[in-house]
């Protein structure tokens, strides 16, 4: 049992690492917090390295503090075209993107208003697009230090935790070179099922 925060269309890593566990479960009563990838991804671009962000409202609380399960995606951006224009550009001739390409594009047709319901649907996504399980749990009450695997800095985007993923073909490799760890979609659209060779050989 293994305890992860809901990440978007999280890194390779934190895939590997619920791959490697026997079960997902997943943070809810954290405080949200900026510079992480519960509401951001990095995929490869025709100019390297690509954030896709996802607007949130910054809604005041009496403490002064949300969290993660309470905060609400701003749509008054049309980000979800923007961030599936970008994903079909960089990928669009990648050898597995059209077989997920209509599953992906309901997740950016439909309108979410939690964050965390979005990344469960990623996660639910990714899972099936995988074939391994898509049961998960979800926390009831935040604890410091869990009696479970605690995975949770693997949502922390800048310097967090460092994963060594194996080299593999990706689209933009020839102008800048291998990108470790970026969003499973690009592991996913490049290597299809064969994903899961990486994700067993990857150390936690």
């Amino acid at each position: 049992m293994s305890l992860f925060i809901p990440t978007y269309f999280s890194p390779i890593g934190q895939y590997a690492a619920i791959y490697q566990s026997d079960s997902t479960v997943f943070e809810t009563q954290d405080n949200f917090q900026k510079q992480t990838y519960r509401n951001r991804c990095y995929v490869y671009g025709a100019n390297g390295k690509l954030s896709l962000n996802i607007p949130v409202k910054h809604l005041k609380s009496t403490s002064g503090r949300k969290k993660t399960k309470d905060i609400l995606v701003e749509n008054d951006f049309p980000w979800q075209s923007q961030h599936f224009k970008s994903i079909k550009s960089a990928y669009q001739t990648s050898p597995y993107f059209e077989f997920f390409e209509d599953d992906i594009a309901k997740i950016f047709a439909k309108k979410y208003v939690y964050l965390l319901d979005l990344n469960i649907d990623t996660y639910l996504f990714v899972t099936d697009a995988l074939q391994i399980s898509q049961e998960y749990s979800k926390t009831k009450e935040y604890e410091v230090s869990p009696s479970i695997n605690d995975y949770r800095e693997f949502s922390i985007a800048k310097n967090g935790v460092i994963v060594e993923v194996n080299e593999y073909t990706q689209m933009f490799d020839h102008k800048h070179g291998f990108i470790s760890n970026l969003s499973i979609l690009d592991l996913l659209f490049m290597e299809g099922p064969n994903a899961l060779t990486f994700l067993e050989r990857i150390k936690i």
